[in-house]
């Protein structure tokens, strides 16, 4: 598809002049938009100094905003973040909703709910919270808001959603009454898998570029597989690009909080859905005007969490009570860089049950600590193994070529990534950010081990976490939604001939 025609269709799906559409409006209140990409890698932005994967939307955004290095999620999986970001708590606090392919009880407030109520104009395109059950926890739509999906597009190659962000994001912004502000969530399916194999080598990409971290072995294929990743990228980002395109010509862009974001880490062995630092280190670039003053960059610790009780105190809302994160607004208005607020030092990770694969549908529970210098992980099950069983082809992590890759080689890299783990790892990030040596049991970190654990501890119980309030047996009782012959422990006990294990 080419430029002019891409630029004729935005035009024509807003189908209103900039002259007409920048009416003032009686309710100054900030517009919200929220963009999240699925499975993108924190370090994967120019901006961030990665020089094989171009992202000019993300970068423009940082560069007439602020850039946020240091962004969290508390568990690295599609629907656990995802609830995390719209009720503002850690998952570990969210019941069912901690875990994917789970229910998300409607008891939680979210976001898009309250600010509605107060008079905001919602609604979402794309992924919004999923995948799982919101109507059985009493959901009437999907958490994000009413849906905007009607546009569609003729994708470029397989893999890549036909929808039509940028235009349905025009929709909406064309049904939004002319005095209310909007909050809107703008969440691609980019670029989660499967790949158009090789389309990277086909797009003019070369494998010699890339970055390949060190917890992958340097192989073509994993090469490969890479540059197919940073295809789709580069496709969200654009998508993104084109957000902006319609919130420019709408008049609305400088009264807007933009943030762009992403929900995990690329979907590679070792990453998405690990307790590792490329599984839960996010990007985050926000925009706001004049309210942000341009080319800032802070070291803050920031969450995802922390997006609900902003957007309210951004409208001039209470934060509701149960949320607990906390608002960004201290870090967005002051003029430096570097490190804003002392307190924003440490970080909580966690996870239950995400994928199947295991028996009696067990999840890997993991908790962690980060800190400017450490990150502590404790794997409450070191006898089960972290991506799921070898029978049930490792459920947690997404196939591709370089999963199956590692599986064949059975080397070092196949230990990283789907091997039993020690109940404790130990990683000092600020030496070793692709935590690939672990310092737990070295005697000349043990005082910091305990250090972190008793931290880590007395943190999770402030935050009411089953696990360590002797109820961790809960997370077992949550129902699982999605579909299981692919990777139910049953089904594959059934395809053997034996008869299943059911519940214990």
């Amino acid at each position: 598809m080419n430029r002019l025609f891409v630029g004729l269709t935005v035009c024509l799906a807003i189908g209103v002049s900039t002259s007409a559409a920048a009416q003032p409006r009686a309710d100054t209140r900030p517009n919200i938009l929220l963009m999240i990409a699925d499975d993108w890698n924190w370090n994967h932005a120019g901006v961030y100094g990665c020089t094989w994967i171009r992202t000019p939307t993300f970068d423009r955004v940082a560069r007439e905003g602020l850039l946020v290095r240091n962004c969290f999620t508390s568990n690295p999986k599609c629907s656990p973040c995802r609830a995390s970001i719209l009720t503002g708590r850690n998952t570990w606090q969210l019941e069912e909703a901690s875990c994917h392919y789970g229910i998300f009880p409607a008891k939680f407030a979210v976001y898009p709910d309250l600010l509605e109520a107060a008079g905001y104009f919602v609604g979402f395109t794309g992924k919004g919270w999923g995948p799982g059950d919101f109507e059985a926890g009493g959901f009437s739509r999907n958490p994000a808001g009413p849906a905007f999906q009607r546009h569609k597009l003729q994708p470029p190659r397989p893999g890549i959603s036909n929808n039509d962000y940028a235009a349905n994001f025009a929709e909406f912004l064309k049904q939004k009454p002319k005095d209310k502000p909007f909050c809107f969530w703008l969440g691609s399916f980019e670029p989660h898998r499967a790949y158009d194999r090789d389309c990277g080598i086909r797009s003019g990409k070369k494998p010699a570029d890339v970055e390949v971290p060190a917890y992958l072995p340097d192989d073509d294929v994993v090469r490969r597989d890479l540059l197919d990743y940073a295809v789709e990228v580069e496709w969200a980002d654009a998508q993104f690009g084109k957000a902006l395109q319609v919130l420019e010509e709408f008049g609305e862009l400088d009264r807007t909080i933009v943030i762009i974001t992403s929900d995990h880490g690329m979907p590679f062995p070792r990453v998405k859905g690990q307790i590792y630092e490329d599984g839960f280190h996010l990007p985050m670039a926000i925009r706001w005007g004049e309210r942000i003053r341009p080319g800032r960059v802070i070291d803050d610790f920031v969450n995802v969490r922390d997006l609900a009780p902003t957007f309210l105190e951004a409208a001039g809302l209470p934060i509701h009570p149960q949320m607990t994160g906390n608002s960004l607004m201290p870090l967005l208005v002051p003029e430096r860089s570097g490190w804003i607020d002392p307190q924003r030092k440490v970080m909580l990770v966690g996870k239950e049950r995400h994928d199947l694969g295991r028996p009696y549908d067990w999840g890997y529970p993991v908790r962690a600590i980060r800190t400017p210098e450490f990150l502590l992980v404790h794997n409450y099950h070191p006898e089960r193994w972290p991506a799921g069983n070898p029978e049930t082809g490792y459920g947690n992590c997404d196939d591709g070529p370089t999963k199956t890759l590692l599986i064949e080689r059975q080397d070092r890299y196949y230990e990283m990534a789907f091997g039993k783990r020690p109940e404790f790892e130990l990683y000092r990030v600020s030496e070793d950010p692709e935590c690939v040596v672990n310092l737990a049991d070295d005697p000349k970190w043990k005082e910091v081990r305990q250090q972190l654990l008793e931290q880590m501890e007395t943190l999770l119980r402030q935050e009411q976490d089953p696990r360590v309030l002797g109820n961790a047996a809960v997370f077992d009782t949550y129902r699982y939604v999605g579909p299981r012959q692919a990777k139910g422990y049953d089904e594959w006990l059934i395809r053997q001939g034996k008869p299943p294990l059911g519940h214990p």
